[in-house]
């Protein structure tokens, strides 16, 4: 029941109380009155009988008096008692006209009747005394009929005051009674109504108002301070309390809710920021291994949860290589072929295992593992996949997080084509396009930046010219021409491999660059490149080309000369090969010693 029902119940009972212990106080005074009413009216007419009585017996001796002494003051006071007695009557009179009881009516007129027989007597004898007849006045006055007349009156007297006083004395008996009653009434709803306000304080007051408020205090003050830990109880209670209990939960769990709001949006904030990092660092690779790093170097912070790689094509777009890694996946190979993963194959993202009921990817080892493909294209081609997989049981936020992943891939993909696109316009500038080797622009720049650099160290070049070129051109056709220059371009990368660098100086010329290599390595590898093209016949378009020699000039730095001169007597050196005979190697130093000799 709602507080403000039970106050307004208690104080319309109070109310009502009130009034009837007001009517009780109220019926209490009217007794008391009528008590009150009950003592005068006893002591009233016990006044008048005892004024009756001694009245009578007043004038009989003034009477008496009179006749024995003829003193005319007692018969003044006779005639004055007579009057006296008149006026009794007369209130008498007006007693019996108030309502007194039939038996005290007759007692009262039975006792006027008397008096009047007495008076009867007494006036005849005071006559019969005026007319000179003492004796016979003084036997009425003293003889027996005048003792009855005044003993009966004095009985009737008696008679009439013993019923008068039982009367008044049973009316006053009840009339104190009620007024008893009814004070003990006003007293018991005054008792009652102040247990009611003793009960409305404690039990509404205190024990479901200030109790609970100052539960809920405590309450309101943790919640106001964010402290959303704070257990609300329970309150099944209808009332305004209730009401305020309930609204308190609604509030906690608004703070609660708001609160999760809150981590999320910040949680989405702090993933927004770390892919603009993400981003910013990508735009600043110099090369895909860097970007592979700066991926596996954030991904793991932007969803901590998900593992995954980033996946590559090769130059045959055929296969998939993991050029980085993060959490270690454990449900994709390192190396697969791209027509296992579906997402590669549609074009879009893909989802494998318990999150969509979709075909896996052959990629994929088999379990049940949540994972996503999202392959990387720029201008519609694709050139990686960035591969994605649950982690302890992360399926719901692989999916909640696709649209940030999306995100992720597409500008992964744009980075990657930027820095495919930078090194294809690379090769363009220092490559050469027939035979795919550095060309003389490139390498001018490299034997300036090993003058810078690297004058200290030890560095090999090797010039080669093709033996005889023009006899192919002429003989066979430029295209003949161009396939020898592949040929020979072909070995040069094939041998010199890792160890340096291979350029096209110019025509049928080539150069290799030999980091680290004495003038002895260098020559030793130039006779194997020699030998490794002389081995070999061409053909073109059905015709037999023949075989194909190299001369060679080999030169050294820094103990047979400065790095600024290594192209140069390099070159002395093919020279010398050429005029010796040609296919064949030579080195610079051989040159000097011959020169000395000479």
């Amino acid at each position: 029941m709602r507080i403000s029902t039970i106050t307004n119940w208690a104080y319309g009972i109070t109310v009502i109380l009130t009034a009837l212990s007001a009517a009780a106080f109220i019926m209490s005074s009217r007794s008391a009155v009528q008590e009150r009413i009950a003592v005068e009216e006893h002591l009233t007419l016990d006044t008048l009988a005892e004024e009756l009585a001694l009245g009578a017996e007043v004038r009989s001796d003034e009477a008496r008096l009179y006749v024995m002494r003829g003193e005319e003051r007692h018969l003044q006071a006779f005639h004055a008692e007579e009057e006296a007695e008149r006026q009794r009557e007369a209130a008498a009179a007006k007693l019996m006209a108030k309502g007194l009881s039939t038996a005290e009516a007759e007692a009262l007129k039975e006792v006027g009747a008397e008096a009047e027989e007495l008076d009867k007597i007494e006036i005849a004898a005071v006559e019969a005394f005026q007319r000179g007849d003492r004796a016979d006045a003084q036997g009425m006055l003293f003889g027996p009929e005048h003792e009855r007349m005044q003993t009966a009156l004095l009985d009737t007297v008696r008679h009439f005051r013993d019923m008068t006083a039982a009367r008044t004395g049973a009316e006053l008996e009840a009339a104190r009674a009620r007024s008893d009653w009814w004070s003990l009434l006003a007293k018991i709803m005054l008792g009652i109504t102040g247990v009611l306000f003793l009960a409305v304080l404690y039990f509404i007051l205190r024990r479901r108002v200030a109790l609970p408020l100052v539960r809920m205090t405590g309450i309101v003050g943790r919640l106001a301070k964010q402290d959303y830990t704070v257990e609300v109880p329970a309150d099944s209670r209808r009332d305004e309390i209730g009401e305020m209990n309930d609204a308190i939960q609604i509030f906690r769990a608004n703070g609660i809710e708001r609160e999760r709001l809150d981590a999320e949006r910040r949680a989405d904030q702090r993933t927004k920021d770390l892919i603009l990092q993400m981003m910013h660092r990508l735009q600043a690779c110099q090369n895909q291994q860097e970007l592979a790093d700066v991926v596996a170097r954030f991904a793991p912070e932007i969803f901590p949860d998900i593992a995954g790689g980033l996946y590559l094509l090769n130059e045959s777009r055929g296969l998939l290589t993991r050029a980085g890694v993060w959490l270690e996946p454990r449900h994709s190979g390192c190396v697969f072929e791209a027509s296992a993963c579906w997402g590669l194959r549609r074009g879009r993202p893909h989802a494998s295992g318990s999150v969509d009921a979709d075909v896996p990817c052959q990629h994929l080892d088999g379990s049940e593992a949540s994972a996503l493909c999202v392959p990387l294209t720029a201008q519609g081609d694709a050139i990686g996949l960035l591969y994605l997989e649950e982690r302890g049981g992360t399926a719901l936020r692989l999916e909640t997080s696709r649209l940030y992943l999306e995100l992720i891939a597409e500008n992964v993909g744009l980075a990657i084509a930027n820095l495919q696109l930078r090194d294809k316009l690379t090769d363009l500038a220092i490559r050469d396009p027939l035979t795919g080797l550095f060309n003389r622009r490139f390498l001018d720049e490299t034997l300036r930046r090993y003058g810078r650099d690297q004058g200290g160290e030890p560095h090999a070049c090797l010039m080669i010219d093709i033996d005889h070129f023009k006899r192919f051109n002429d003989d066979f056709g430029h295209d003949a021409g161009d396939m020898v220059m592949q040929y020979v371009g072909q070995v040069l990368r094939d041998t010199v491999g890792q160890a340096g660098s291979a350029f096209r100086f110019g025509g049928e010329e080539f150069t290799v660059l030999l980091p680290g290599f004495s003038e002895a390595e260098a020559l030793q590898l130039a006779e194997d490149l020699r030998a490794k093209i002389r081995t070999a016949t061409l053909s073109h378009s059905g015709r037999i080309i023949g075989a194909v020699s190299i001369s060679l000039g080999v030169a050294a730095s820094p103990l047979e000369g400065a790095v600024e001169t290594l192209l140069t007597r390099a070159d002395a050196a093919l020279l010398k090969a050429k005029q010796e005979g040609r296919n064949r190697s030579i080195a610079a130093s051989r040159m000097d010693q011959a020169d000395g000799g000479a």
